[in-house]
C-alpha cells in the first residue's frame, strides 16, 4: 500500500518520553522554594510543550521579571535531579525504529531547549532515527507553526504529506496552523476531551495503538 505520509513529526515530552509528572512537579517545587502561589496539577501540566518563558507566564503569572532567573535555576535543579529517571513510553523506541526502517522521514518539534533535547537523545538512543528537529529556543514556541514549517522546508516535504503526533492542544493547534494532519495521544499532559475538541485524525491511548494506526493508515 502506498504511503500516505512522508514525514512524521513527534512532540517529545508527554508523547515520546514519560516526563509530564517531572516537569509539572518541578514547576510546583520551584514555586514552593520561592514562596510563590503553587499552580494546580492541571495548570502545571497544561503548559508542557511551550517554551519555558511562555510556560511560566501562564503557569506562574505572579512570577516577576526580577525573580525569573532564580525561578529558572530552581526549576532546573528539581528537573535535573530527576532527569535520569524519565523513561520512554512503552513501545516508543520500537515504533520509531520501525518507522525509520520503513523509510519515513522522522522529526521532533519540542518545547525543550536544544541542549535539553540533545541530552534526552543521548539518554535514550533515538537520535539516529530522526532526520530533523526544532526546539523552543531556536524558533517560535508552540502553538506557532514555525517549528513545523521550518522542518518541512528543511526536508522538502509538502504539508499534505506530513503527520504531527502530540499529547497537547499546543501540538494540535500548531499542526492546524501549519496545514498538516495530526494525531493526539491521551497518555500525556492534556486531557482527552481537550484534544478531542480539536478533531485530530484519531486519539490513541498508547504506542501499541499508534503503531497499529500507522500500519493501517500511514
Amino acid at each position: 500500500m502506498a504511503k500516505r505520509y512522508d514525514l512524521i513529526v513527534f512532540d517529545w515530552d508527554g508523547t515520546v518520553m514519560d516526563s509530564t509528572a517531572v516537569i509539572a512537579g518541578s514547576i510546583q517545587s520551584a514555586c514552593r522554594d520561592l514562596d510563590l502561589p503553587i499552580p494546580s496539577d492541571e495548570a502545571a501540566r497544561h503548559v508542557i510543550g511551550l517554551g519555558l518563558q511562555q510556560a511560566l507566564n501562564h503557569a506562574v503569572p505572579s512570577l516577576s521579571e526580577a525573580m525569573y532567573d532564580e525561578f529558572v535555576q530552581r526549576y532546573r535543579h528539581h528537573f535535573f535531579s530527576q532527569e535520569n529517571s524519565m523513561p520512554l513510553f512503552a513501545g516508543a523506541y520500537e515504533t520509531i525504529a520501525e518507522l525509520h526502517s520503513q523509510g519515513y522521514w522522522l522529526a521532533v518539534a519540542t518545547g525543550k531547549t536544544r541542549h535539553g533535547l540533545t541530552r534526552a537523545f543521548e539518554a535514550c538512543g533515538l537520535q539516529p532515527f530522526f532526520h530533523a528537529s526544532r526546539t523552543a529556543d531556536e524558533t517560535h514556541s508552540k502553538p506557532h507553526p514555525a517549528m513545523l514549517l521550518e522542518i518541512m522546508d528543511e526536508l522538502g516535504v509538502a504539508a499534505t504529506r506530513v503527520l504531527m503526533v502530540g499529547d497537547t492542544t499546543h501540538d494540535l493547534h500548531m499542526a492546524k496552523s501549519a496545514g498538516v494532519s495530526a494525531l493526539g495521544v491521551t497518555y500525556g499532559a492534556h486531557p482527552k476531551h481537550h484534544l478531542s475538541a480539536l478533531q485530530p485524525l484519531a486519539l490513541l491511548d498508547d504506542f501499541a495503538g499508534l503503531r497499529a494506526w500507522f500500519k493501517a493508515h500511514a
